[in-house]
């Protein structure tokens, strides 16, 4: 469902967490040495995995800093979360980073899940319901201060949405999303692209103009065979702290490389 000519990209996602920044800053670094196409963290405040309470940082100045840190490599969140800020201060945080760094940022949102992030910083938690109209209300909200903005972003910023609920979330990619991630094997994204697709035709958008990224973590290159041949172009490698291992993720750059030959 994607163009047949749209290369393979490999992102790192890049946890914030378990690892002082220096840790996270090297690891960056050889990120984008290695050749790879896309570098994410994600928006939250306390670790996901591992001790609850260790070491964490903030995704949004993290952002920032790779902007002015990196050269060539695209990045972003995987993903934001839309209850954390107001929706005109995303789109302007965005068009910040964007401008800082020649245009290479990746608008990734989603709807928000981890119950711990909003009551500890005081952000009503509501239903998952609340939150996807929420961040539907808020990427129009967005999409119009980026057309009235000054000065207006460098590029059409991609914007990535997460998530794989049938009833909204595949209505919002849809109607707005240059990407969109999952983690879908490839029998599952195989339905949801079949429901993405009568989203698509019911707002008049080509489905294909939407680039389709799934997470490899613990995929073989069987699975990985079977996504690309459904469409997936972007494919993520989540690592963590304190080591943030690139072993498992360097292995698909061989694999990324046959695919685009």
């Amino acid at each position: 469902m994607t163009p047949t000519n749209q290369n393979v990209r490999i992102g790192v996602q890049i946890a914030p967490q378990h690892a002082e920044y220096s840790k996270i800053r090297d690891t960056l670094t050889e990120v984008e040495t290695r050749g790879f196409d896309v570098a994410f963290n994600w928006d939250h405040f306390f670790p996901l995995t591992g001790e609850p309470d260790g070491l964490h940082f903030e995704s949004w100045t993290i952002l920032a800093a790779w902007a002015e840190q990196t050269t060539t490599i695209e990045f972003g969140a995987l993903v934001n979360c839309n209850s954390y800020r107001n929706a005109d201060l995303q789109a302007d945080m965005a068009r910040t980073i964007d401008h800082i760094s020649g245009g290479r940022f990746i608008f990734g949102t989603g709807a928000g899940w981890f119950e711990r992030d909003y009551r500890e910083y005081g952000y009503e938690f509501g239903t998952p319901g609340t939150r996807l109209n929420a961040l539907d209300d808020s990427l129009n909200r967005i999409e119009a201060r980026w057309a009235t903005i000054n000065p207006p972003p460098t590029r059409d910023i991609p914007v990535l949405i997460g998530g794989g609920g049938e009833k909204k979330t595949l209505r919002i990619v849809a109607q707005h999303a240059d990407i969109w991630h999952s983690f879908s094997n490839p029998q599952v994204l195989e339905h949801k692209l079949g429901v993405l697709g009568a989203w698509c035709d019911e707002v008049g958008r080509d489905v294909k103009e939407i680039e389709i990224s799934t997470e490899l973590r613990g995929r073989t290159v069987h699975d990985a065979d079977a996504l690309y041949d459904l469409g997936t172009r972007l494919f993520t490698v989540g690592i963590t702290g304190p080591d943030y291992d690139l072993g498992k993720a360097i292995d698909w750059l061989a694999w990324r490389d046959s695919k685009n030959t």
